[in-house]
């Protein structure tokens, strides 16, 4: 769903960073507020004074998300739910969970701790604005004004019952609770966070009808994001309910393709890399695994030295990231793909190599297994696994 993230600084232990088209949404409302925002509703004061209460006021909004988002990563590890990190992005800013909540009321709390933040920073913001009414000028006066209305918009916003929303999860969780299925209440939710972003989509296509062309783009791009997230939502779930409790021995392939350890490396380039086009093998000796060689330890090797240079000489010990037991959930072997990009796991008990696991035999399984329930296809091109609290965050 994101493009590349900049880590900034950590907030209470979390990682916060932005994404590139953060930088659009910085733009847009420092300009928004400048020339259009404070302007009309405090005339007479000078260019550089409604700049410099454009530039205040979006960095003061964007601090608020932070809190929002803060407010989600506090209650999540409160829970036990791992949180990779917060981001900013175009669209505002979201708490990304490696996992989703194992019980309703965790779902609850998680998702009302955003909106609960909001009004919070929005109240402190208003309590500060009638401190200030009595002494402090205009700008002071209009830039702490914003922020407390755009908190509480921020806060009734995400409350709307359309998932991925804050309030989406809020009734999720509701219908979990009272029918026991996590699919059935994702699906319900999911749909009606569809409806919503079809709602903002035409609202969209109305303000550009009628003059208003960024605004009007502004929300038919919301539109399509709440649609695509409401849908991708859904699809992630289905893929976690299938794989959970699946041991990876049942998807794995056994005698995988495995290479010697004194061969050089351009015959393994020859025999190997050329023939199976695997970007890593495990190196094999008399049935004991001594470790890993891959496209990227290649590489660095100069290319001259590769007919004099063995196996041994270049690899390196298998880990956590690139070996598995066969007992592990199919489920947590999906998600060890998606954070560490490697997409063919060995599979090992002790020493020994038994297996080789790739994401083509996890979808396969998946897609073999959804059909036979006859539920909906999935593609995980959509199906992102990391899990984002928050949702969308009203511009300016």
């Amino acid at each position: 769903m994101f493009g590349r993230s900049i880590p900034l600084f950590k907030l209470a232990g979390f990682q916060v960073g932005i994404d590139l088209s953060w930088l659009i949404l910085a733009v847009l409302i420092t300009w928004t507020l400048s020339v259009g925002v404070f302007p009309y509703y405090y005339p007479d004061l000078t260019p550089a004074i409604y700049w410099s209460m454009g530039v205040i006021a979006a960095l003061g909004l964007f601090a608020s998300i932070i809190l929002h988002e803060l407010g989600h990563a506090l209650v999540a590890r409160r829970y036990g739910l791992p949180i990779r990190r917060i981001t900013l992005f175009i669209f505002g800013g979201v708490a990304e969970m490696e996992a989703e909540p194992e019980r309703p009321a965790v779902e609850f709390w998680v998702a009302i701790a955003g909106p609960i933040a909001s009004f919070l920073v929005g109240f402190v913001c208003w309590l500060l604005l009638q401190a200030a009414a009595v002494g402090a000028g205009v700008p002071v006066v209009g830039v702490l004004a914003y922020l407390a209305s755009i908190n509480i918009i921020l806060a009734v916003f995400n409350l709307v019952p359309a998932f991925p929303l804050d309030g989406g999860r809020i009734l999720r969780s509701a219908l979990w609770a009272w029918k026991g299925s996590l699919r059935w209440a994702t699906r319900i939710s999911s749909a009606i966070g569809g409806g919503f972003g079809i709602a903002l989509i035409l609202l969209g296509v109305y303000r550009v009808v009628i003059g208003d062309f960024i605004g009007g783009m502004w929300w038919f791009l919301i539109g399509l994001f709440v649609r695509f997230a409401a849908q991708a939502s859904y699809q992630q779930v289905l893929v976690r309910e299938s794989l959970r409790g699946v041991p990876v021995r049942r998807l794995m392939s056994a005698d995988p393709i495995a290479v010697p350890p004194t061969i050089s490396i351009a015959q393994m380039i020859d025999d190997y890399i050329y023939r199976h086009h695997h970007t890593m093998f495990p190196v094999v000796e008399d049935g004991r695994l001594l470790g890993c060689v891959s496209m990227h330890d290649i590489k660095r090797l100069p290319r001259e030295r590769w007919s004099s240079t063995t196996v041994s000489a270049i690899m390196q010990p298998c880990s956590a990231a690139t070996a598995i037991d066969p007992d592990m959930d199919a489920m947590e072997v999906l998600s060890l793909m998606s954070r560490t990009k490697n997409t063919r796991l060995l599979v090992t008990e002790g020493e020994r190599l038994v297996g080789v696991v790739t994401l083509r035999d996890l979808l396969g399984f998946l897609s073999v297994k959804l059909d036979l329930e006859e539920s909906e296809p999935v593609d995980l091109r959509h199906a992102d696994l990391g899990v984002r609290q928050g949702g969308l965050r009203q511009r300016a």
